[in-house]
């Protein structure tokens, strides 16, 4: 039987791929086709990614001076949250000695959520996995952490601007090309969480 991976408000999939290249049972649950506030998970989900949107969350947003609505913005968390309290329980009220859902993590940028969620477990840039631009994201959740390769920014020519990110990945929506999880990232996430 394959491993069931959910990938909540997971977009384009980015931060699944490696688990969907590796042919495990991804199910990326995200607009239009699923909504995590009604979302059901399955019985024996082995791993969850989940990727609430972080337009109110985000420092920019002050910069911009658009309206800020926390409680909207905090329901798709809650939301995500929810599904993997019920993951998690379904195995634990029964009494057995282990439970199928092997990790879990929740991905957002440095903004507001830390300040709902606390502390992060752990904090990257993309060019801390060789994708040479940078997006301080935080990841909460019950998860090993994924091996950097670069501790101290690099300084070189190829270090890119948001730009290049959609030269490279052929989106021209600049909310689209920010929202993707780093390549980089995504496979050393899955090498330490297979």
């Amino acid at each position: 039987m394959r491993k069931i991976i959910l990938d909540l408000c997971g977009g384009s999939g980015a931060w699944s791929k490696p688990y969907k290249d590796a042919n495990y049972d991804v199910r990326n649950i995200t607009l239009p086709d699923y909504d995590v506030n009604i979302y059901e998970p399955p019985k024996g989900v082995y791993g969850i990614l989940a990727a609430p949107p972080c337009q109110m969350f985000s420092f920019a947003r002050m910069k911009a001076k658009k309206p800020r609505d926390l409680k909207n913005g905090m329901k798709t968390v809650i939301s995500c949250l929810k599904i993997i309290w019920e993951c998690q329980y379904q195995i634990e009220r029964k009494y057995t000695k282990k439970t199928s859902l092997k990790f879990w993590a929740l991905e957002n940028p440095n903004g507001f959520l830390k300040y709902f969620l606390g502390k992060p477990a752990f904090i990257f840039d993309p060019w801390n996995f060789e994708d040479m631009y940078k997006k301080k994201t935080y990841l909460w959740g019950y998860f090993n952490n994924p091996k950097k390769i670069w501790f101290i920014k690099p300084d070189c020519p190829k270090f890119r601007d948001l730009k290049s990110i959609y030269y490279d990945t052929k989106i021209w929506n600049r909310k689209e090309a920010r929202s993707m999880t780093p390549q980089g990232f995504a496979k050393a996430f899955f090498e330490a969480n297979r």
